[in-house]
Parts: structure tokens; C-alpha cells; sequence
């Protein structure tokens, strides 16, 4: 039996624990009643979700930091990584315009705030999105975050698990590799068995990934259950049809299918077992070491491009946050009936843009940057606080559909920046992997 079960392709694997995880989650909320299945999910079920997080949480910045300096290593030369950052950062940005432009569309046809009354937020709810908001306001603003960047003890950045200033101090060590030479071959070579080591460890872990799945959205389903998402209405089905299109649409049809000649089905069955994970997860980075693996395993990107541009993308390309950052402005101006002109239109779609980019890798962190969005169209503080506390608390899910596209979209752009430097396997990502 369980050979048989091993022998399925894990994708598939991931797929059918997700949704047995949703059945019985229900399941457990209909029969148990919802106060005993919220008690069973939180003290038998959470923790097996739990270990599963924190084992991928484990591999984040040891993969990180060995991928990606045996992936400068591996280019053998300090100008293709420029080369390769102007790209994936090119890429990103421009894929994000596209994610936060459909979301305004979309909320415009469906007008999810139309008849909204934001005021009933619960004062729990409000007290604990301000405090959040509040703890989010002492990072800093734009020029204090771009300077966190820059570690100065890059061992507490390891020891921490900050992604940004490991990514960097990871960076400079691979180009100063380059740079020194013959000499430096020893560590060459220690970094590259490293990373090896590292994603042998992933794959092992990843073998846990469909029981992990289905543990917690097993909790998710106990806990909330599905009719939190109806609460949202429009709102909810919004976000799924934006994000659904971003995916098929802008990373399927346009990047994988028109730019760069490759069959869209194969692009969405590699990414399979990255997305079922980010939807579990609900957080980019937990994903990562599942979506370097799909990268190299499936879609045949080189490790070079696939450990640099995955956690870069992990860290600052969040389309889905785009697109909710767009959606909520657009809520919040019909609830509170402001009419918005082109330039809040087009101040909107900038500013989500940029937000966006500095959105960290976690739960529920795009809610958190929507006051910034929400102030270009004249949302008042107060205003700005009831909106979001009114949608906190049916975030979760909401929040696992952002990650299944921001992951899907840094995958579609390592294959894109891995086909231009010619370190994409095409016969990796054409093949067929049924089983």
C-alpha cells in the first residue's frame, strides 16, 4: 500500500492531501461541532502542520546561502551576475505592474466593496491590527529598510534568518570567489557539495510535504472553515479570479507559452508541489526550499539561476500582494464611496507596486502594507483601520491564494531569465511526468 502511495508523482501526492486536509477539516466542523473542532484542530492537528513548517523553515537560509553563492560561483564571471540581477529585477517589476493592473480591473467589473459596512469590525480585531501596523511603522521607511540590506554582522543575519542581508552577504562572498581565483577553490568547492547536500536534505523533507498539507489545511478548514470566505463575498472571489488569471494568463500564456515557446502544461504541473505548499504555508519564504527544488527537478532551470533569482524572488516579487493591495483600495473607496479619478487609478497601481516589493515572505504581511495604498486615494488613518481590521480575520485564506501566485510567478521568471542565458534545460521541463 504505501509503495503504491510512493510511487504516485508528488504532485499529485500534495494535491490530494490538500484536499483531503479541506474534507476533513469540514468534515471535523460539521460533525464536532465548531467550538470542539477548533480544540481538536489546534491541539492534535496544528502541530503536525507545525513540524512540517518548521522543518522547511529549517532549510530556508542554510539553502539560501549555499545555493546562491555556488550559483555566482557557477557563473564563473562577476559581470553575468549583473547582467542577471538588471533582468530578474526587470522581470519582477514588470510582471508586478501586470498583477496590480488586473487587480483594479477586476475590482472595478465586481465591485467587491459595494454595500460594505466596514464599521462592524470587531474590536479585537481592530486592537490587534494596530498593533501590528504599529510594530510594521517602527521598521522604518523606505531608505531605513533598503539600508537593513547591507548586515552589519552578517552572522546574526544567519543566526536571525533575515533573507534580504543574507541574500547579499551570500552575494559578495561568491563574487569575491570569482575574484579570487585558483586560490579560493577549496571554498568553491566546499559551497557547491554544501548546496548539493542541502537539496538532498529538501527532497527528503518534501517527501513529508502531503502530510503537512493536509494537517494544516486540515486546522485551517476546522478552525475557519469555508463559509468565512462567503462572509467576504465578492471580495474573495475577486482575489481568486485575479490571481488565477495572473497565473494562467500573464505567467502561463504569456511568459512560459508566447515569450518563451514552452508548453504551459508542463509549467503548471513543475510548480505543483511549490503551490500546494504555498497555499498550506501561506508563506513565500517556508515555500522556497520547495520551489528551488521543483525549479532545478521539473522545469530544468540551471541551479545558478534558480538559486538567485528564487529567493530574490521570494523576498521582493509579491504579485499577489499586489493585486490584493489594489483589490482592498478599490474596496475600501466603494465602501466608504469615494469615487476615484484615473490618477488615483494610476497612483494606486504605482504605489501597490512599490509596496509591494518590500512585502516580507509571511503570513498576512500584505494586509499590513494596505494603509500605505489606501492613504494615495484618501482613506483617512481611522478609515484605513477599520478596513482592515473589517478583512483581518478572513485573511488566512485569502492570503494562501497570494502565495500560490507569487511563487508561481518567480518560477516563470527563472525560466525566462535561465532561457536568456542559455541555463535551461529543455528537455527536463518538456518532458512528460505523468505517472
Amino acid at each position: 500500500m504505501f509503495r503504491k502511495w510512493q510511487s504516485i508523482t508528488l504532485w499529485k501526492r500534495v494535491l490530494i492531501g490538500l484536499f483531503l486536509g479541506l474534507a476533513i477539516g469540514l468534515a471535523m466542523r460539521w460533525g464536532l461541532g465548531i467550538d470542539t473542532a477548533k480544540a481538536v484542530a489546534n491541539t492534535a492537528v496544528k502541530p503536525f502542520g507545525d513540524a512540517f513548517v518548521r522543518l522547511i523553515k529549517m532549510l530556508i537560509i542554510p539553502l539560501i546561502s549555499t545555493t546562491l553563492v555556488a550559483g555566482v560561483t557557477a557563473m564563473g564571471d562577476p559581470k553575468k551576475l549583473g547582467t542577471l540581477g538588471a533582468r530578474t529585477i526587470g522581470m519582477y517589476l514588470v510582471t508586478t505592474f501586470f498583477a496590480v493592473s488586473l487587480g483594479l480591473f477586476i475590482g472595478s467589473v465586481l465591485r467587491p466593496g459595494t454595500g460594505v459596512d466596514y464599521e462592524t469590525a470587531g474590536a479585537e480585531a481592530i486592537d490587534s491590527v494596530r498593533g501590528k501596523i504599529e510594530t510594521a511603522d517602527a521598521a522604518g521607511g523606505i531608505v531605513e529598510r533598503l539600508l537593513q540590506i547591507i548586515p552589519t554582522n552578517p552572522i546574526e543575519s544567519l543566526a536571525r534568518g533575515t533573507v534580504l542581508p543574507t541574500i547579499f552577504f551570500a552575494i559578495l562572498i561568491g563574487v569575491g570567489i570569482l575574484l579570487a581565483g585558483k586560490a579560493a577553490d577549496p571554498v568553491k568547492n566546499f559551497f557547491e557539495a554544501a548546496s548539493e547536500v542541502v537539496m538532498r536534505v529538501t527532497m527528503l523533507v518534501m517527501e513529508m510535504a502531503p502530510y503537512g498539507v493536509l494537517a494544516l489545511m486540515t486546522w485551517v478548514m476546522a478552525t475557519q472553515g469555508i463559509e468565512i470566505l462567503w462572509n467576504m463575498g465578492k471580495l474573495a472571489v475577486s482575489l481568486y479570479l485575479a490571481c488565477g488569471m495572473q497565473i494562467v494568463f500573464v505567467y502561463g500564456f504569456l511568459i512560459i507559452g508566447c515569450l518563451l515557446k514552452l508548453p504551459l502544461k508542463q509549467y503548471l504541473r513543475g510548480i505543483a508541489d511549490a503551490q500546494g505548499v504555498a497555499f498550506s504555508t501561506a508563506s513565500s519564504n517556508a515555500t522556497l526550499p520547495v520551489s528551488i527544488s521543483c525549479a532545478e527537478n521539473n522545469l530544468g532551470v540551471d541551479k545558478s539561476v534558480a538559486g538567485s533569482v528564487l529567493p530574490l524572488g521570494a523576498t521582493i516579487n509579491m504579485d499577489g500582494t499586489a493585486i490584493y493591495l489594489g483589490l482592498i483600495a478599490l474596496f475600501a473607496a466603494q465602501a466608504t464611496g469615494i469615487e476615484l479619478t484615473a490618477m488615483h487609478y494610476g497612483m494606486v497601481a504605482l504605489t501597490a507596486t512599490l509596496v509591494s516589493i518590500g512585502a516580507a515572505g509571511i503570513p498576512s504581511a500584505g494586509l499590513l502594507l494596505a494603509a500605505t495604498v489606501l492613504e494615495v486615494i484618501g482613506i483617512s488613518p481611522e478609515q484605513s483601520l477599520l478596513v482592515i481590521a473589517f478583512i483581518f480575520p478572513f485573511d488566512r485564506l485569502l492570503d494562501m491564494m497570494r502565495t500560490v501566485t507569487n511563487i508561481s510567478g518567480d518560477a516563470a521568471v527563472a525560466c525566462a531569465v535561465a532561457k536568456w542565458d542559455g541555463n535551461l534545460d529543455e528537455a527536463v521541463f518538456r518532458r512528460d511526468t505523468e505517472v
